[in-house]
Order: C-alpha cells, then structure tokens, then sequence
C-alpha cells in the first residue's frame, strides 16, 4: 500500500491561498477589484498565475465583480457560477465569492441558484471579504453580507493596481438621479463625497509610486462638493490636480450634462494637465424621451454644451453613451438622436441597445420596442457613428500626437511590430516600434509620434518615433516586469551575495 507523502501534504497546507479576480461593468467595478485585491493580499493571499486563452485560474478563491447595468448580466453570472460547480467539486477548499452589483441585488438569491458559492458580499462590504471567506471555510456554510450604508470608502482599503504608471481615484460613489432606466442609484445608494484634501493626497501617494495619469472616478463627478457645500469642487479638484508636480495626465468620467458648469470647462482649459478629452452621455437625442428617462437637459442645451467645449478646446475629443430602443422610443425619437449624432461629432460612442432592469420605472412600461426594430436602428446608429470616427481619425494623418504607451497592446503585421498607447485625447495608437529592445518604449513612456493612417477605431504611427522620453511611469512598470539579475550563489547552495 502506497503512504501518503507527508513532505507534499505539508507544503501544500504551509504555501499562501491563491485568488483570482474577474471583473465586469464599468470604472468604478475596476477600481473596486484592485481595492479587493489589495484586501485578499493583505490578508496573505496571493495572486494566481495569469489563466491561459481566458480560463479560470486554478485559484483557491474566485471572485466574481459583477454589473446589473445590462440585462444579460445575470445569464452571465449564474452561466459561470455553473461552469464553477464542477471545478470546485474537484477541488475540496476552493472557494467562490460574489460581489458587485449583481450581489447587491440578488442578495440570497444567489446561494439559493448556486448553493456552492461561499460569499456573497454587497458593494458596501468590500472590507468585510477576507473575514467572510474565513467564516464560510470555518463553519462550512454560505456567508451573505449586504448593507445599504457605506462604511468604508473603498480608496481607503488596500489596492493591488493593475498598473504601475496610471490609477483610478474615486471621488465620490453612488448617485442621487433618478434616471428611469438605471438600477445603480439602487445599488450603491446616494452619492457619498470624499473631501478634496483626501483626494489630493491619494493623488500624491500614487504619483510618489510613478503613476503619471489618474482618471478620477464619480457617477456624477459634477455634483462632487454638493454634499459638503461647495457646488465649485469640481472644477477646484481639477486645478490643484494641476499642482501636483508629476502627474501628467489627469482625466475623469463621467459627468452629467444637467449638472456641467463653464468653470469645469474653464479648469480643464487652463490646466495643462487636465485632457481635453471628455465623456458626456447622451442617452438619446429626442426630448419626449429624455424626459421620459428622468434625464434633466434636452437636446439643445445638450449641444449647447459642446458647442463651449469646443469654443474652449478646439482639439477636444468627445464621447458619449446612448442607448437605442428605450420604452416608447417611436421612429421620429431615434431619427432625432441621429441628427444630434451628426450635429455632435462624436470621436467615439458607446452605443447600448436597452434592456430591461427590474425594479426601475422603465422595466415595467408595457410599451417596450420590438427586439428586431432595436436591433434594425442599433445597426444605423453604429454605422453612422462610425463613419463620423473615420472621418476625424483620417483628420490626424500627417500629424503629430503625443502617446503614452500601454501594458499588454502589442500588435504585429507581416511588416513591423506595433506597440499600442494612447494620445492625449485618449485616441488609440498603434504605433512601430524598433526592434531593438534598448530603443523600444516601455508601457508609461511618452513619445511624439506622426500619424500615418486613421482609423474608424485607432490611428496608426508607421514613421520612427520622435522624442521617446523616458518616465517615472515607465520606471515603475520595469521595476514590477522586467527581470532582475540572480544575486551571486543562488543555485549552488551557497548564500546568496549581492552583486559589486
């Protein structure tokens, strides 16, 4: 008879429980999985090994970050916690948590579909994971925590960054519009605002690290300073992120047209450091609709607020959301979206066909839209909105732009290598690159680069590139990526001596 070998039963019980994060929705659900992340690190996890063609890890913890935005959220959550029941069967200790969103939501429902989810934990309960993962492994029994009150906010917790040269800063969560096809107001409840001395110190921090770009994060980041009295905040936040001394680039999404003032205008112009790239949702360009979506502006004023964007930024690019087939949207409502899409110009759109939320207004109107005329206009929409993109894409050519460069965007043709970044304007490039390692740029340098062709969804830099300049970001990405030299006697069972 075989015996069981103690020395492997040993070191499997001593090495660190590893964890994976999987992530779906929007920015603030991004920023929410670092903050996990640094929790689960800090509790003495660590980091599975990056799965192959999109499988799961083989993690002793999954976590699901879930969206409720769109309607096929939930056949996607519960399809993968089907796809889970198995593996974990085969893999006595692992464990499966839910949060997000869809948590939020679902509460109980999700242990009563998919008993052998361990964790559910709601989006005020992020702190609380690594103690409810303790708690299922010890009792042996399915852990729900949801609260409706924010108790910590989540810039306050630990983070584990994806990247090294930019970050997410939230300023604010949750939302006090009540727009009728939304279900967020409902799942992180009424805006709560950091103060700006917060704000500007965490800026620091991560700039102290070698972040160069920050994207600060709201669902209404214009009615920041509200709950403290200072309707100005905004546009202040942006100017003392002006003063931060490395910080290059400063963005932020999303603003609300009802809520957009001229002094945010003003600040993102006459700071050097603030983008001139803005997303504004549209939603839909019809006014009998916007007021049927709760949503407090109308189309002119709407286009009223590019057109001082502009005045002010010329090179601004803008990007929108709109969504196509809301209750009740009749023919003469989706033609009035598409004249405002051709009056916009829009550099991008993120175009949704609606879907139905239960618990909103909107999801229980009986007036909903055939799915084949949603999908009919959605085609439109698309086709127009990409033909505006080609047209200002093709614009640069010629011209000369100013990219930082991205983790993990490389791209090759039969004639070159490319690696990918964005311009200031957050347009993608795909820029050739030397061959020649020492002469490549690093993910977070910056280079001038000439724009050879546009386009409908990126610019491509076929010339050599011009001024590659070396950054901190791009320091802070080595530091983490690129090997270092083994100290002298490792390997040989001597100890180890560092180098002369």
């Amino acid at each position: 008879m075989d015996t069981p070998d103690i020395t492997t039963a040993r070191s499997d019980a001593a090495r660190p429980r590893t964890y994976q994060v999987i992530t779906y929705g929007c920015q603030m659900n991004v920023h929410d999985s670092e903050r996990i992340a640094g929790l689960l690190e800090e509790a003495g996890y660590v980091r599975a090994p990056e799965p192959v063609h999109g499988e799961l890890a083989e993690a002793d913890v999954v976590v699901f970050n879930t969206c409720a935005v769109r309607e096929n959220a939930d056949n996607r959550l519960y399809g993968n916690l089907g796809h889970m029941a198995p593996l974990k069967e085969r893999r006595p200790g692992m464990q499966i948590a839910v949060g997000g969103c869809m948590a939020q939501k679902d509460r109980e429902l999700i242990t009563n579909r998919a008993p052998w989810v361990d964790v559910v934990f709601g989006t005020n309960n992020i702190g609380s994971l690594p103690v409810l993962l303790e708690r299922a492994r010890i009792e042996r029994i399915g852990q729900v925590e949801i609260t409706e009150a924010l108790r910590t906010f989540p810039s306050d917790l630990p983070s584990r960054r994806e990247s090294a040269y930019s970050a997410w800063v939230a300023i604010s969560v949750g939302c006090n519009n009540t727009c009728t096809f939304c279900i967020v107001p409902a799942l992180r409840g009424r805006e709560t605002d950091r103060r700006p001395g917060q704000v500007l110190a965490e800026v620091r921090a991560l700039v102290e690290t070698g972040v160069q770009e920050i994207t600060l994060l709201g669902q209404n980041v214009n009615s920041y300073g509200v709950q403290f009295g200072d309707r100005a905040a905004f546009a202040k936040l942006l100017r003392a992120c002006g003063g931060v001394e490395g910080l290059e680039r400063v963005r932020f999404t999303s603003p609300h047209p009802a809520a957009f003032t001229d002094d945010v205008i003003k600040a993102m112009a006459d700071t050097p450091n603030v983008m001139h790239q803005l997303h504004m949702p549209l939603q839909s360009g019809s006014d009998a609709v916007l007021r049927q979506m709760r949503r407090s502006y109308r189309a002119e004023r709407f286009l009223g607020i590019l057109d001082r964007v502009r005045a002010a930024m010329p090179d601004a690019a803008i990007s929108t959301d709109i969504i196509v087939g809301f209750p009740g949207e009749a023919d003469e409502d989706f033609e009035a979206t598409m004249d405002v899409v051709r009056r916009a110009r829009f550099a991008n759109a993120f175009t949704f066909q609606y879907s139905v939320r239960p618990g909103t207004p909107a999801g229980a109107r009986p007036d909903q839209v055939p799915r084949e005329v949603v999908q009919e206009r959605y085609e439109r929409l698309l086709a127009l909105q990409e033909r505006i993109s080609w047209e200002q894409n093709r614009a640069f050519e010629g011209r000369s732009v100013e990219v930082m460069f991205a983790t993990g965007e490389g791209r090759k043709d039969d004639r070159r290598e490319r690696m990918s970044g964005r311009a200031r304007d957050n347009r993608l490039v795909h820029v050739a690159v030397p061959a020649d390692p020492a002469r490549r740029p690093r993910p977070g340098d910056i280079a001038e680069v000439e724009v050879t062709r546009g386009a409908p969804h990126y610019l491509v830099a076929d010339a050599p590139l011009r001024g590659l300049r070396r950054t901190r970001g791009g320091d802070a990405w080595a530091a983490r990526h690129e090997p270092r030299p083994e100290p002298v006697g490792v390997g040989l069972g001597l100890p180890a001596m560092p180098r002369p």
